[in-house]
């Protein structure tokens, strides 16, 4: 089984998806030995945001791109090759304005590629990364999951979909909300993640 460990969290030992994604990780080594672990960092080597030059390159002779355009297409090709190379993907998705951070977005721009990962067909688009599994670490300072603040989830909401559309639907959340509330509701949100982590069968993992 191939794992894809990504994190985007940019609070470095302080951050909360970061500590779960790794837990997450560690709990799938451990019912699985064999299994190879990519690991992206998208902070510490973050990717570009996608340019008009870069998307204009896929169909440009190889000596009319510049070097860097060159490059960072290169770098999307690898990164592209990992996303398709794993049977399970770890996501570290903390909640950033109620949306992702932006080194996430800019990962998915480089893995949601027409031809590769979807495609449009006559009865409609049609995802081709099926049979993934993702589980999302999602951390958010307040709570999203229920209520009236429900609304302004466009994380995992956003999530789901753009996976959905790659074909992937095997999705499972693992979530710590209400951090930022008090210290007493963001060790038990970390405490009641950590219990679902660490779960006997509680993340059913592809093969």
């Amino acid at each position: 089984m191939n794992l894809l460990h990504i994190d985007s969290g940019i609070l470095g030992d302080h951050s909360v998806s970061r500590r779960l994604t790794a837990a997450v990780t560690a709990q799938i080594k451990a019912e699985q030995p064999r299994a190879t672990v990519a690991y992206r960092d998208l902070v510490a080597s973050p990717l570009p945001h996608l340019s008009g030059a870069h998307l204009m390159a896929a169909n440009a002779a190889p000596e009319d791109v510049d070097a860097q355009i060159a490059a960072d297409v290169a770098e999307s090709k690898a990164v592209l090759d990992e996303f398709l190379a794993a049977d399970t993907i770890v996501l570290g998705v903390p909640m950033y304005n109620f949306s992702l951070p932006s080194q996430l977005k800019a990962w998915i721009d480089r893995v949601a590629v027409a031809g590769k990962t979807f495609r449009y067909t006559a009865e409609g688009p049609e995802g081709l990364a099926k049979g993934k599994k993702v589980i999302v670490v999602s951390t958010r300072g307040g709570h999203y999951s229920a209520g009236p603040a429900a609304v302004m989830d466009h994380q995992e909401s956003y999530l789901k979909t753009v996976l959905g559309f790659l074909g992937i639907t095997d999705i499972e959340i693992v979530r710590a909300e209400g951090l930022n509330l008090s210290a007493d509701s963001k060790v038990e949100a970390i405490s009641e993640a950590e219990r679902v982590i660490s779960g006997r069968g509680s993340l059913k993992l592809a093969s």
